[in-house]
This record gives structure tokens, sequence and C-alpha cells, in this order.
């Protein structure tokens, strides 16, 4: 019986390459991570600060609400409700890398509802050059974000989840 070892690629992953390395629009220390080509020839790229699709969004982790994936790809969905998709046959490290890199910037979620109508998920993050995170509301669907009301009852359940984290 032999037994075939993983190739080094397959256990670190391969060498991004130069023209997708220089195409990207880094950021000052910003350094690729791990990446995944799609079937259309692009690449997808984790790096420290952001994760890039092949045709060009750079997403920021502090901005990405959740990434779901499936047998066909990742369906990356932002704070501010935008949706991206990208098609990847063979992940790689991706997966473990976007949930670590999102989950990083996460100091605080709490989830309260709102005159049972609903709720709003509270949540803490980190950003990248700032020393204080930054709070926003994630409206659970149904509800607008934008009704006064309800913003003041988010305001208010805001600053008891902060007395009572000591955020």
């Amino acid at each position: 019986m032999t037994s075939q070892k993983p190739s080094l690629s397959r256990l670190f992953g391969s060498r991004l390459p130069r023209e997708v390395r220089t195409a990207l629009a880094l950021e000052s220390g910003e350094r690729p991570i791990s990446h995944a080509p799609t079937p259309e020839g692009g690449h997808l790229v984790a790096t420290t600060l952001a994760l890039h699709l092949p045709d060009g969004p750079r997403l920021p982790w502090h901005l990405m609400d959740k990434a779901v994936w499936d047998e066909e790809g990742v369906t990356v969905t932002m704070t501010d409700g935008a949706v991206h998709r990208a098609l990847l046959p063979e992940p790689g490290r991706l997966p473990e890398t976007i949930r670590e890199r999102v989950t990083s910037t996460i100091v605080a979620s709490r989830h309260v509802t709102i005159n049972g109508r609903g709720g709003v998920r509270l949540v803490a993050r980190r950003i990248p050059g700032y020393d204080t995170p930054r709070w926003e509301f994630i409206f659970d669907p149904g509800l607008d974000a934008d009704d006064p009301g309800l913003r003041a009852h988010a305001e208010q359940a805001l600053e008891e989840v902060r007395r009572s984290l000591g955020v």
C-alpha cells in the first residue's frame, strides 16, 4: 500500500502570481495572506486589510458582515447590505483566512429586540489606524434603518450595551 504525500502547494497554497500581486491596489503595510484562482482566470486575494475580488472591488474586513460558502464559491455581504459573489471551485485556505480576519475586527456584538417588531445587532469593530472601535447598527430584515423612532431605540440600546461592556 502506497501513501501519497500532500504537495506543498496543497498544504501551504501556491505563490500569488506576480502580475496579480502587481495589479492589486495595496495600502501601505498591506500584504497578501492567501488567494485562490477563479474559473475565469482571476484571483480572489485575502490581505491583511481586505478581500480583493478579481474584478477590482476591495472589501475591507471591518465592513464585512458575513461570508457564506457553498460548493461553487463564496457570497460576501457587507454591513451596508451590498452583496458580492465569487466562484471558487478550489478555495484553498480562503475560508479560514476570511473567517479569522472578519472575526478579528469584532470587539463586541449584541442583538437587541426593539419594540417586539424585530431587532438590531450592535457591533463594535476595530478599524485599522484608529484607537477606538466603531459601532454599527445592523437592523433585522424588514425594519427600516431610516425610521427615526427605530434609530432612537437603537441609540438607546447602544448606550446601555456600551455601559454594560465598558466599551
